[in-house]
């Protein structure tokens, strides 16, 4: 893996370059992880102006090594001793006395102090924004990466199949949740990709619902949101339900109406889509029905390392796809006091000749009856 972190730290070195800057100082953990295989806690990323230069420099070591990925062997280390000051201070001026005469920062990550102390350490080194170069070198994935979702989404498949079989009418979102998380981690996942969801009855539809002590109950829609981290990779399922008794007049028709949805942005995942025509694919028919008010903001987003990242499929998204991309697809609706119907599923954007959009998350989305 220390050849696929190199080619990583070039390519970001090639644009950093390319911009103006020859060196660049990474602190978003989610993005050193990605350039150095894992990400220490306080650990900051310095990509020098050339090859054989870069540097990982953290705090002390704990003796425990980081829970998510493996550090590049072939990378050089920097600890410093306790009390020896801010890695990215002391990365500012390592990069000067490397040679560099500008430092490309993430700017994003970073509050006005420290900004402001790694300024004052080298005041003639102009530091330059790197924007979000290294999210962008994160949208593609390469198959080692997908492998991960793809387990990833095995995990979480078992663990909402499991529930399915189990008794539901009674218990409480709170306890669904718990046990739904224990599942994950009982089948391998390193941890949850996200806070679990579960909401029921009026609750149901709600994206982002935390899960309270309302219990479930006879004829309730039930909601459910959860994912599983897989060496770092996240990934989600959604999926919604009737509890107990045939499904009411308008718990199929506002079922059937989402999954339509569902399925014409799933349909439109392809090379070269834009981001907000999967989005428009999937919110015109909500719209036509009447739901432009009650429907989620989004369609969808990037899933990796960071269980919402770029790209992101909403109504002012710019942006074309590109094949290798994983995004989900989630609409949904939710009526005030009613409830209502989410499906979720994560997939990986293909060629067509490959076969289309692969989908990772494979649960049914048939109305069940539970």
């Amino acid at each position: 893996m220390s050849e696929v972190y190199a080619d990583r730290r070039v390519r970001l070195r090639d644009r950093s370059a390319a911009a103006g800057s020859p060196a660049a100082l990474v602190s978003r953990p989610a993005n050193v992880r990605y350039l150095a295989g894992a990400a220490p806690a306080g650990a900051v990323l310095l990509v020098g102006p050339e090859p054989g230069t870069d540097v990982l420099l953290r705090p002390t070591a704990t003796g425990a090594e980081p829970a998510d990925g493996r550090l590049d062997e072939l990378l050089r280390q920097q600890i410093l001793p306790t009390g020896g000051g801010d890695p990215a201070v002391l990365a500012v001026d390592l990069a000067r006395r490397s040679g560099a005469d500008a430092l490309a920062v993430e700017e994003h990550d970073l509050t006005v102090a420290r900004h402001r102390a790694m300024g004052s350490v080298s005041p003639g080194l102009p530091l330059t924004d790197l924007a979000c170069a290294v999210e962008q070198l994160r949208i593609v994935k390469d198959e080692d990466e997908i492998a991960c979702l793809r387990i990833a989404a095995e995990i979480a498949d078992q663990a909402l199949g499991e529930l399915l079989e189990s008794i539901l009418v009674g218990r409480t979102e709170r306890h669904l949740a718990l046990e739904l998380e224990r599942r994950l981690v009982d089948h391998g996942a390193d941890g949850v990709a996200f806070p679990t969801s579960v909401a029921t009855g009026p609750h149901s539809g709600r994206r982002g619902h935390r899960p309270t002590d309302r219990r479930v109950e006879e004829g309730d829609f039930l909601s459910v949101c959860l994912g599983a981290d897989y060496r770092g990779y996240r990934c989600e399922i959604g999926r919604t339900f009737v509890i107990g008794t045939t499904p009411a007049d308008w718990q199929i028709e506002l079922y059937e109406l989402v999954f339509a949805a569902q399925r014409a942005g799933r349909e439109s995942l392809a090379p070269g889509a834009g981001y907000r025509d999967v989005d428009r694919a999937a919110r015109q028919i909500l719209d036509a029905a009447g739901h432009a008010e009650t429907a989620v903001p989004l369609t969808g987003h990037g899933v990796g390392l960071e269980i919402d990242e770029d790209p992101q499929l909403s109504p002012s998204a710019m942006g074309k796809l590109d094949a290798c991309v994983p995004v989900t697809v989630e609409p949904g609706v939710h009526l005030p006091g009613r409830g209502g119907v989410r499906i979720d599923d994560t997939l990986v954007v293909r060629q067509e000749a490959d076969g289309g959009p692969e989908l990772l998350t494979i649960t049914t989305k048939e109305l069940l009856a539970l």
